[in-house]
């Protein structure tokens, strides 16, 4: 008896091409203006946010909890996309 691969889906979004998908998330994106977002007009709103969301997630299985090493190189890879003249 041959092993037949499932079938996949031809519907919804997962369906889709990558750059099909791409071009429908950044619709979505460019939809409200940057000024409107309220995280880009309100720093202490996305930090209390980050703090809710951090705030969820079992101690013990926070990646950046357990591995200090990756938070660093994280937290300087965003400094550097934040702040690529600085280099």
């Amino acid at each position: 008896m041959e092993n037949a691969a499932p079938k996949k889906s031809t519907r919804g979004f997962a369906s889709m091409d990558p750059e099909k998908q791409r071009a429908i998330a950044r619709k979505g994106g460019e939809a409200v203006p940057r000024e409107k977002r309220s995280f880009t007009q309100n720093a202490s709103l996305a930090a209390e946010a980050g703090r809710k969301g951090g705030k969820s997630v079992n101690p013990g299985n926070r990646s950046f909890a357990r591995d200090k090493d990756l938070a660093k190189s994280a937290g300087r890879k965003g400094g550097r996309a934040a702040h690529p003249a600085a280099e």
